[in-house]
């Protein structure tokens, strides 16, 4: 087979869409293309070619070996959706590769942003608590500034709920903290044990405006180190107990009510029925859990692929569940559930929000963490937003309540 240019080589499987500009002085697609993708060097063909379609084009852009022209990430990935890269088999990916030429046939190491090329999870079994700790450091311990700029004065790192069209980011999510607050009944003086806290968001929330004491857990230590410098500039140290821990080292029972806010996704599917038998425990009679988590549309559907580019790059061990499925643990655990609902559109436009300020606060970040880390960001925060957008994950809100003799102390309608 004779060698090819290589923009006409990869023409043939990037969208029609983008232009390609190679290295080599070629050309392909329509000069006016929204998108333009600058093959900048041998190593970008492995890495586009050699890989399945999003992991391949991730490493290659991660690395440097690819640039971008586009007006924002989410047009980048709009337009790679339609890639027919990751469709093509192993005996059409070599056709492209030998059309190529010898250069683009080799192994190139990925990038050190990729989990699998630092292997410091290997030897370790999924799930233990050491494993958890350093999965969760992996994407949370990355910089509280860096956060600052892409989540806003929140620092909330899950589903807004938006009360208007018009709605700010801010004030979704608040809406949020609120809707959480009321699903669980919260009054003065009640016990919150709030997992998975994040910033501590949700627990300053609920002790600032219900007047509820919150014990609040995190794998992540400056999330919680962050946490309680803000408690305590808020006056609320008395009553928010902000630790870096494991939810399953909380020694406490006789709650009122339990938040699990974007935990669930980090659990395990398999661990799924003791995590909810253990929260279960921790709830007084007539105590309510609130589960709030991104899923897969059911259970058939297929999971977080192990190879892709979310499990290597944002979320190791990442696991998503069918609301099915939680609705079914709760209930095994001996949890009533009383009300769900989906909130997959509200996701999306959580993440417009933060797409919207990492690229206004780009150059900043990028000093702050490095380009490879603010790119790894840049396509999980568009690539996630078109998720929500087309269905292929969605976001619940599962309410339940530990019932006595029948009597779940419920209302009767509303919260």
């Amino acid at each position: 087979m004779s060698r090819l240019p290589v923009a006409d080589a990869l023409a043939a499987v990037l969208p029609r869409q983008a232009r390609v500009e190679a290295y080599d002085g070629s050309a392909a697609g329509p000069a006016d293309a929204e998108v333009v993708l600058k093959v900048q060097s041998p190593k970008a063909l492995s890495h586009l070619v050699s890989a399945p379609g999003e992991l391949g084009m991730a490493r290659a852009y991660i690395s440097g070996e690819v640039d971008v022209e586009a007006p924002d990430h989410y047009t980048l990935l709009r337009a790679m959706t339609r890639t027919k890269m990751g469709e093509l088999t192993w005996s059409e990916r070599m056709q492209v590769l030998r059309s190529l030429g010898r250069e683009a046939v080799h192994w190139v190491e990925p990038p050190p942003q990729e989990v699998g090329a630092k292997r410091y999870l290997a030897g370790l079994r999924r799930h233990t608590k050491r494993r958890d700790a350093l999965a969760i450091a992996h994407h949370y311990d990355v910089s509280n500034l860096f956060y600052s700029w892409v989540l806003g004065p929140s620092m909330a790192y899950t589903c807004a709920v938006y009360p208007t069209a018009d709605a700010t980011l801010e004030q979704a999510q608040y809406e949020k903290f609120d809707l959480v607050c009321h699903k669980l009944g919260l009054k003065p003086g009640m016990r919150l044990l709030d997992v998975g806290c994040g910033w501590g968001g949700m627990a300053m929330h609920a002790a600032e405006h219900y007047g509820v004491d919150v014990v609040a857990v995190t794998l992540s230590r400056q999330q919680a180190d962050w946490g309680r410098k803000a408690a305590a500039e808020r006056g609320l140290t008395d009553h928010v107990d902000i630790r870096f821990s494991d939810y399953r080292d909380v020694t406490e029972t006789g709650f009122d009510a339990v938040s699990s806010i974007g935990l669930t996704e980090h659990i395990g599917i398999a661990q799924l029925p003791t995590y909810a038998h253990f929260l279960a425990d921790k709830l007084v009679p007539q105590g309510r859990l609130l589960n709030h988590c991104i899923t897969r549309p059911d259970d058939h559907s297929a999971a977080i692929s192990k190879r892709g580019f979310i499990p290597r790059y944002v979320f190791p061990d990442g696991e998503l569940p069918g609301v099915g499925r939680i609705v079914s643990v709760l209930q095994r655990a001996g949890l009533e559930v009383r009300h769900e609902e989906n909130l997959r559109e509200h996701y999306g436009r959580t993440l417009q929000g933060w797409c919207d300020n990492l690229d206004a606060h780009w150059d900043e970040a990028v000093a702050e963490v490095g380009l490879g880390t603010a790119r790894v960001w840049a396509l999980y925060l568009a690539g996630s937003r078109i998720a929500f957008e087309i269905n292929q994950i969605q976001l619940h809100q599962v309410l339940a309540v530990k019932t006595t003799d029948g009597n779940s102390g419920m209302p009767l309608r509303g919260w």
